[in-house]
């Protein structure tokens, strides 16, 4: 039998693996959150996978945590491409429906034309982000707005893309 001393620290240790392991595959559960359907909307016009980028994910977070407060949809005019997202009605928006509200936008792009309908870049731009050809790799965030008025998330992309005239695939 071990002496009790010997017996709680194996006990603490066991513990402090199991809490790291636990938040590594809290954090790749979100990464993959986010992966899959950007994924999947990209394998739908044949283009490789994304990759998450922890680099992308932490300006992400940055982002969201700053713009929490109000959050507006103001682009961070930062060195990636970016989808913004505000969701009202709680806190309750989870990755692939944020990522899912940008897919459905395909609806509006004309790969023929080069052109959203409806007028804009905007109105598929969060689309044509993440089926951009060139781009390899994504980070995600979400947060709740201040007071519990909902969710604001933000995608950032490496490298960018939706440059005006280009075509996305």
């Amino acid at each position: 039998m071990l002496p009790r001393r010997l017996t709680f620290v194996a006990a603490v240790t066991a513990a402090l693996l199991l809490a790291s392991a636990t938040d590594a595959a809290r954090s790749k559960s979100l990464a993959s959150r986010f992966l899959d359907p950007h994924n999947a909307a990209r394998r739908a016009v044949g283009l490789r996978p994304l990759k998450w980028d922890v680099r992308l994910a932490a300006y992400a977070r940055r982002y969201a945590a700053a713009r929490s407060r109000d959050c507006a949809l103001v682009h961070s005019h930062g060195p990636y491409g970016e989808n913004l997202f505000r969701g009202s009605g709680g806190t309750g928006w989870r990755p692939a429906a944020v990522v899912g509200a940008w897919v459905r936008e395909r609806a509006l792009y004309d790969p023929a034309s080069n052109s959203c309908r409806g007028g804009g870049r905007g109105a598929c731009g969060h689309y044509t982000q993440i089926v951009w050809r060139r781009t390899t790799a994504v980070g995600c965030a979400l947060v709740p707005c201040g007071g519990g008025r909902g969710t604001f998330g933000v995608c950032s992309y490496n490298p960018p893309g939706n440059y005006v005239g280009m075509r996305p695939y």
